[in-house]
């Protein structure tokens, strides 16, 4: 069984000296290896061993590397990217359903959080995003894929808030650039 090394840290050691010699002074005889480790751990601030172990292992989890993402097809990604003009706009939509779906999330990221449209407003919004003419598509689209709300009288549009796939979301960082220009 492999040791665990938790380091204590003391960050005012007159303090904390003061402390263990309290705890010393309350016990009667010589304590053992399990009342020092609790009373180093009092002396610290922590309730007792566990809890310094607890809060350790804890900053431990919170520090280490993020789990790592999805893969990102990077390739498919830069030929998507080809499908936008130098304004970040769609000039054509692509014929494979997959490639379809994810500029449809390029799209999506133009359209600002938490507000509602009218259909004249997303209508213009989606008019600037791309070059090919078909708005309604591109709205029937966001609307079949869940990324886009829309009343039952259809009036009034609003962006549905989730996690792009890695992909999308690789797409939509390098189309950022673009947007700004």
């Amino acid at each position: 069984m492999s040791k665990v090394v938790f380091p204590l840290v003391a960050k005012d050691v007159s303090a904390f000296a003061r402390a263990l010699g309290r705890e010393l002074e309350t016990s009667d005889a010589k304590p053992g290896h399990v009342q020092l480790l609790n009373m180093l751990s009092r002396s610290a601030g922590y309730q007792n061993f566990q809890h310094f172990r607890a809060q350790a292992q804890a900053q431990g989890r919170l520090e280490r590397e993020p789990e790592p993402t999805d893969p990102v097809d990077h390739v498919l990604v830069e030929r998507l990217a080809r499908t936008f003009d130098e304004a970040g706009r769609l000039m054509r939509w692509p014929s494979k359903t997959g490639h379809q779906h994810l500029c449809l999330w390029a799209l999506w990221a133009r359209i600002p959080a938490e507000q509602v449209f009218v259909e004249r407003q997303i209508n213009e919004l989606l008019k600037a995003a791309h070059l090919f003419g078909d708005h309604a598509l591109l709205r029937r689209e966001l609307v079949n894929y869940q990324m886009v709300a829309r009343t039952l009288d259809c009036r009034d549009y609003r962006r549905i808030e989730q996690r792009p796939p890695a992909e999308a979301i690789a797409l939509i960082r390098h189309l950022e650039p673009r947007l700004k220009n």
